[in-house]
């Protein structure tokens, strides 16, 4: 599947879920969706070790054994993802978009009109995060593997789908009614697939190097958005128990699927060193 259709999936994907509390909003539960938010974390986070950290660094290894970049500076570019959206936290942006989680997870999701922050800043701060979403999905589209970009679109997806539904419901709660509510849906449903297929088109064909750095960065960013989501839930002593048990059996199922499929040869690993190989062996045809 293409960048261009992977975006207009996202897209479509994310509107409708955060569209649907304007239909379903009262058949819509705290509880289910403080659940649905658990799962898409555990696989949010799943993804992130088991797919997009072994990428980043199967993409920086060369024919010879060796990496193109240190391993520190590959273990910096995670640490830089998710510092960056920890000090964008700190600066006001995000932080809205936890404590929004965290009130369905209280079950007040459909009560806190009087929230302390504006649904602007719930939409800019769950933007922010999309466009960080669709940087990795954009640069696993580079990396050329199908397998591969197409696990980062699907840990995405579930995460943006809760996240939508959250910001659906809030925003129906705020002043401007549904036109409002639509505008700020609008933002966050296109934020992804314009940062998919912008960094697609700046990252393909790109220095394998600058791929695996940018793939290790969204890694670092999949870290912070999936833990920050579900520790509220688990410092909540009334949903802790259920919150953990949530985010553990999604990690666990995507783990069982991916040991299968690389079992079974599925995913797809190996064309960056067989590449290479091949160039070499070009050269040495040519002296």
């Amino acid at each position: 599947m293409g960048p261009l259709y992977l975006a207009l999936v996202i897209a479509v994907l994310s509107l409708g879920a955060g569209l649907l509390p304007q239909v379903f909003a009262d058949k819509i539960s705290s509880q289910g969706l403080a659940d649905l938010t658990g799962f898409a974390s555990g696989l949010l986070l799943a993804s992130a070790f088991l797919v997009v950290v072994p990428e980043g660094f199967h993409t920086a290894a060369t024919g010879d054994g060796r990496f193109a970049s240190d391993p520190l500076v590959l273990g910096l570019a995670a640490l830089a993802g998710f510092i960056l959206l920890l000090a964008l936290e700190g600066l006001g942006i995000g932080h809205a978009v936890h404590e929004e989680h965290h009130d369905h997870a209280t079950g007040h999701g459909h009560e806190h009109v009087h929230h302390p922050f504006s649904g602007g800043v719930v939409a800019i701060g769950l933007s922010v995060h999309a466009l960080a979403d669709g940087v990795a999905i954009g640069a696993a589209a580079a990396s050329g593997e199908t397998s591969f970009s197409l696990l980062v679109a699907f840990a995405v997806v579930g995460h943006h789908i809760p996240a939508a539904l959250s910001l659906g419901i809030f925003l129906l709660h705020q002043p401007g009614g549904r036109r409002s509510a639509l505008n700020g849906l609008l933002v966050f449903a296109l934020a992804t697939p314009v940062a998919l297929v912008l960094s697609y088109l700046v990252l393909d064909g790109a220095d394998e190097s600058v791929l695996a750095l940018v793939l290790l960065f969204s890694a670092g960013t999949f870290v912070y958005v999936a833990t920050v989501d579900f520790l509220p839930a688990i410092h909540n002593p009334a949903t802790g128990r259920r919150s953990v048990r949530n985010v553990l059996s999604s990690a666990a199922v995507l783990s069982i699927i991916l040991i299968l499929l690389n079992n079974a040869g599925v995913l797809e690993h190996g064309h960056h060193e067989s590449d290479s190989h091949h160039d070499d062996l070009h050269a040495e045809e040519g002296h």
